[in-house]
């Protein structure tokens, strides 16, 4: 196995359970990270494909164990949508981290984007975990999760084990240039991170103001409108007045 100092910093929490359980560890983290349990699924895998492309592992077998396992995680997770359904997350869901509210938000993006966000939902933190039970809780058919299931798995799999793999084959030198530009890299992530921070507090801010300036824009036409509204009483008020008078002026003359 490569040397733990070899590896990328977030791999090394993983690399024990890889080097002791191998394939083993691949299945069961990623399956359980399917129905729901929150674990190192895509890590594990990136990991798994690393020792691979180092000759330690065979890739093909990588994969087809992801695959396997992500299918069959997502169906177990369909399965609890189908049979415990809401209630059932909301009262053990706890225990795994799945809040109510995490629950709701991620229903709410399912519903947003319909059936098809199946395929892409392996890519999305939060989602690549409820997938299955969202699923199962909305009563999607189970053919048609099956297949967008299925086409996710395979998408997600081959293209962090097709990265990985590359990424270990030429881990010495890829590891050796990481160290040599670190402190370059470290500073354009940060110079990254601020330019996009600086980016989004002027685009709230924007949406703030023309928030406000709506409100200022709806509050003063409700002004006007009021405005109008008492105009159009007083001047009714005054057509009543002018024809008590002149009925009162028309019973004058009556009686003279």
């Amino acid at each position: 196995m490569p040397p733990p100092d070899d590896l990328p910093g977030f791999l090394h929490g993983v690399a024990p359970i890889l080097d002791r359980w191998g394939y083993l560890a691949v299945a069961g983290v990623i399956g359980v990270e399917s129905f729901g349990i929150p674990a190192p699924g895509q890590t594990i895998m990136v990991a798994a494909a690393i020792y691979a492309g180092a000759g330690r592992m065979n890739v093909v077998a990588v994969g087809a164990i992801a695959f396997l396992a992500a299918v069959l995680g997502d169906n177990i997770g369909y399965w609890i949508g189908v049979r415990g359904g809401r209630s059932l997350v909301h009262r053990f869901g706890k225990y795994i981290f799945v809040t109510p509210e995490r629950l709701e938000r991620a229903e709410r993006f399912f519903a947003r984007r319909g059936s098809r966000i199946v395929v892409v939902a392996r890519f999305i933190d939060g989602l690549r975990q409820l997938n299955g039970v969202i699923a199962g809780i909305t009563a999607m058919p189970w053919r048609k999760f099956l297949v967008y299931n299925a086409i996710g798995a395979a998408l997600w799999v081959g293209w962090w084990t097709t990265i990985a793999y590359v990424l270990g084959i030429h881990i010495v030198e890829v590891t050796d240039q990481v160290h040599r530009y670190k402190w370059w890299a470290t500073a354009a992530v940060v110079l990254l991170v601020a330019g996009y921070t600086a980016l989004h507090v002027r685009h709230i801010r924007r949406r703030r103001a023309r928030a406000a300036a709506a409100e200022a824009s709806e509050k003063k036409a409700e002004a006007s409108t009021r405005r109008a509204e008492a105009s159009e009483k007083k001047a009714e008020a005054c057509d009543d007045e002018l024809a008590a008078l002149e009925q009162s002026e028309q019973q004058r003359a009556g009686t003279r």
